[in-house]
Formats: structure tokens, C-alpha cells, sequence
């Protein structure tokens, strides 16, 4: 009886869950698409609570006191900029699960393979269900534990590292170790053998190694990916923590881990092309980490950075009949959001077109953007796609860019040279004037410059964007 209710409510957790990703693809369906992954993984959690095999108490006491514990004061206290390596950090611990139960997988699969035949026949649950394979059976199980465990190896300690750029604990900077791609390669091959290895012998120093040469393959491999390129890494390691809980999904014989598995892995996985595409990216090299990094001598920027007011702003707007804001990662860090919509609010009274350009990386992690202005209450008609609305900037009067460097930078069309060539880019600067809030005269976070900074028809607004905006909405009634 409780076999049948725990298969009944995964399939109908698979199905919510399922919903969940195809809601929220759509920002005015995303709230009721979050309630049904959350609806789906309480009935799936309940469901293995009371199902066979299930230490009850010991796991109720450990979620409530340790996860539910834990994952409470993280969402209390967590900023909107913080999200990107939160995001990071919970891949990180999808990961290191997975490296778990494959051990404890192997230790038990070593445990059953040593008893003899009349012991391994009152095995029951887990144990039990390894006792009464076959010798192919054994070996396919030991690919899938070998998969789990090589997989959630990566997805860790690559995530510890996004998690470390993502927060600037770590250097945004492409870095290699002397070797570079040969190290992987050779990393790789190891891991090829130790499964070869595995396979035959069933042994733990195969898996033991093969666990270490992950480990590094996962570090070494985020470690060459510049910052300019970090919501991409987000999304792929997304993908990686799904493929890992599905191949532990089949070596534990649970169908809901490998439906959940795959489709956190697929959605990540098709996420990371389209964002790939427009980067301009290789799939390929983002797996393989082989990106982000300088291709050569850049070209030099001439010109200056000229400074403006907020009055200088204010009058511009008020001449302007159109204008774009593009947003950026600077304006989640200074939480302006509420400001700019107040702005958006204060010009359209004023019957001035204004619309929102959405690079699909703009920020640190897919959507960012999107959810700071949904969280602002900006009308959802206005948010535009960068395909939407490039082709509108040498009509436009107003450029206004809060906190964005690479995607507005006009270095990926015009210098082959930068770590971003060929990124397709908001073209902003065909616009009639463009201002750009931001704190100083720095880099940002990738480290490119942005000859956007020094146009003769571009103005530096300089200063916390909130702050700025602030200053901006006292000249604007």
C-alpha cells in the first residue's frame, strides 16, 4: 500500500514539476508555476518520508532542524543581489549529494556482493533490490554510480568556484593552470580508465580516483571562464546538477530523482545554448570551459569620459519623446529598481514612449533583470528582448544604461581582439544621447573596457544608482 502511494504521488509531483518549467516561461504565469514546483516537492518529500525503507523520524528531525533551518534564514536574509551565488552554492550542494549517496551506493553494493546467496535472499529495500542482479545488471549499475559521482564531483567544486566569482571572493579573470586544456584532457582520460577499472574489479581506488581527478576537472574548468561569462556557467552547472541526481536516480532505482534529474538537466542544458547563441558562443567550449578568456592585444580607447548632472539628465528627458533603459547588474546591486520604475512612471505621464532593453545575459544570472522589474511592478508590455528592440536605437532619443558594461559594449563588434568578440551587444550607442549610471571610471566586473564610456554622444552619471535616480527624480515632477 505505501509502494503505491509513493509511486502515485511521484508521478504527480513529475507532472506539477513539469507545469512549474513550462509556467515559468512566462513572467505573468511564473508566480503560479513557483507554487506548483513547491506544492510538487513537498508531496514528493512526504511521499519518501512515508514510503518503504524510510527512517521517518531521523529524516523529519534532519529537514526540519537541519535543511528547513538552514534554507529559512538563507531566504530571509538573502539579497536579490545575492541570488546569483545562492544559485551557485545550491548546485554546489546538488553536487556534493550526489557524490554522497554514489559512495554510499558502492559501499552498499560491496557490502551485498560479499554475502553468500542464502543471506542475499532476505536482503529487502535497497539492499535487497542490488541482491538479485545480474552480472550485467552489476556492471550497468556501477556505470550509472560511476556517472553520479564523476558528474556531482564537477557540479561541486565548479560551483564553489562560480560561487567564489559570482561573490568577488575570487578572481572574475580567466586563469588556467600551465597546461591549460591538456590538463583537462588528461584529467579526462584518467577518468575514462578508473571506469574501465570500476567495471571489472568493482573496487574503490577507481572510484576514490576518478572522485579526486572530477574535483579538479570542476575547479580547473570554472577557473578558465572569465566573469563576462558567469550567467552562462550558472545556467550549465544547473544543467550538470540535474544530469547528476538523474544518474544517482537510476543507480538508487528512483523513477521521480530521474525525471526531476533530466529535466533540471535538459531545461539547463537548452537555457545554456540559447544563451550561448546570443553570446555568440560555442556550446561545445562552454562545456568544456574553453572561453572567456583574451584572444590578444586589445584595441586601445581614446577619447575621455565626460561627466553630467542630474539636471543635465532631467533635461534631456524632458526634450526626449523616446527612451530605453537598459539595466544592468549595478542597478540590483544598488537596489534602484523602485526607482527606475518611478522614473518609467514619471515619463509616461508625460507621454514620453519608454521601454526596457533585456540583454539575455544581462546581470549575473539568467532572468535577473527580468524579476528585479517584475519585483518593481514595470508593465511587463514594455520589457523588451534585445532582438525586440536593437533595431530602434538610432530612432531613439534617450539611451539610459544603469550598472551594464559588457552588454552594451561596442568592443564586441568592432575589436576582434576582446574577450567578448562577437557577442551580440545592445547596440545603445547609435542612440541620439546616451547616459550611463555607474560608480566610477572602473572596468566592472569582467575587467573589459567599454569604449561605449568615452562617445561623444555618450554622458558618465556617476554615483550610486540609487542615489543618482534619486537626485533625477526630484528635477523630474
Amino acid at each position: 500500500m505505501e509502494f503505491g502511494f509513493t509511486t502515485a504521488a511521484y508521478v504527480v509531483s513529475a507532472v506539477l514539476f513539469i507545469l512549474s518549467l513550462g509556467g515559468l516561461s512566462g513572467q505573468e504565469s511564473a508566480k503560479r508555476a513557483v507554487w506548483y514546483g513547491i506544492v510538487g516537492m513537498a508531496l514528493a518529500v512526504a511521499a519518501t518520508l512515508v514510503g518503504p525503507g524510510a527512517g521517518y523520524w531521523l529524516l523529519s528531525v534532519l529537514m526540519i532542524i537541519g535543511g528547513g533551518a538552514i534554507g529559512y534564514q538563507l531566504a530571509t536574509k538573502v539579497q536579490m543581489t545575492q541570488m546569483p551565488e545562492l544559485v551557485a552554492a545550491m548546485h554546489s550542494l546538488v553536487g556534493l549529494a550526489a557524490v554522497f549517496v554514489g559512495l554510499i551506493a558502492h559501499i552498499e553494493l560491496t557490502r551485498v556482493m560479499g554475502m553468500d546467496a542464502p543471506t542475499r535472499d532476505g536482503l529487502s529495500g535497497f539492499a535487497g533490490l542490488l541482491a538479485h542482479k545480474s552480472g550485467v545488471e552489476i556492471s550497468i549499475l556501477r556505470v550509472e554510480l560511476f556517472l553520479g559521482v564523476f558528474i556531482g564531483a564537477i557540479t561541486f567544486t565548479g560551483s564553489v568556484v562560480a560561487y567564489g566569482k559570482l561573490a568577488g571572493k575570487v578572481d572574475s579573470v580567466a586563469q588556467k593552470l600551465p597546461g591549460g586544456h591538456l590538463l583537462n584532457i588528461a584529467a579526462a582520460a584518467i577518468a575514462v580508465v578508473t571506469l574501465i577499472t570500476y567495471i571489472n574489479t568493482g573496487g574503490f581506488f577507481p572510484l576514490f580516483l576518478m572522485l579526486l581527478v572530477a574535483l579538479f576537472i570542476g575547479y580547473h574548468l570554472i577557473m578558465g571562464i572569465g566573469g563576462a561569462d558567469m550567467p552562462v556557467v550558472v545556467s550549465m552547472l544547473n544543467s550538470y546538477s540535474g544530469w547528476a541526481a538523474a544518474a544517482i536516480g537510476f543507480s538508487l532505482g528512483n523513477d521521480l530523482l530521474i525525471v526531476v534529474g533530466a529535466l533540471v538537466g535538459s531545461s539547463g542544458a537548452i537555457l545554456s545554448y540559447i544563451m550561448c547563441k546570443a553570446m555568440n558562443r560555442s556550446f561545445v567550449s562552454v562545456i568544456l570551459g574553453g572561453f572567456g578568456g583574451p584572444q590578444g592585444e586589445q584595441m586601445a580607447v581614446e577619447g575621455e569620459q565626460v561627466a553630467i548632472e542630474a539636471d543635465g539628465v532631467a533635461s534631456a528627458l524632458e526634450e526626449a519623446d523616446s527612451v530605453i533603459i537598459i539595466p544592468g547588474y549595478g542597478m540590483a546591486v544598488a537596489q534602484a529598481q523602485q526607482n527606475v520604475a518611478e522614473l518609467t512612471r514619471r515619463l509616461r505621464a508625460k507621454g514620453k514612449t519608454v521601454r526596457f532593453a533585456i540583454h539575455p545575459v544581462a546581470g549575473r544570472l539568467p532572468g535577473h533583470m527580468n524579476v528585479l522589474l517584475a519585483e518593481a511592478k514595470v508593465p511587463y508590455d514594455i520589457v523588451m528582448e534585445m532582438d525586440e528592440v536593437n533595431d530602434d536605437f538610432p530612432t531613439t532619443d534617450v539611451a539610459i544604461v544603469i550598472g551594464s558594461n559588457d552588454i552594451v559594449n561596442p568592443a564586441a563588434q568592432d575589436d576582434p581582439n576582446s574577450p567578448i568578440a562577437g557577442m551580440p551587444v545592445l547596440e545603445c550607442w547609435k542612440a541620439k544621447q546616451v547616459f550611463v549610471s555607474k560608480r566610477g571610471q572602473g572596468t566592472g566586473y569582467s575587467g573589459i573596457e567599454n569604449p561605449l564610456f568615452f562617445k561623444e554622444n555618450t554622458r558618465m552619471f556617476y554615483g550610486d544608482a540609487k542615489a543618482s535616480l534619486d537626485a533625477l527624480l526630484t528635477k523630474i515632477s
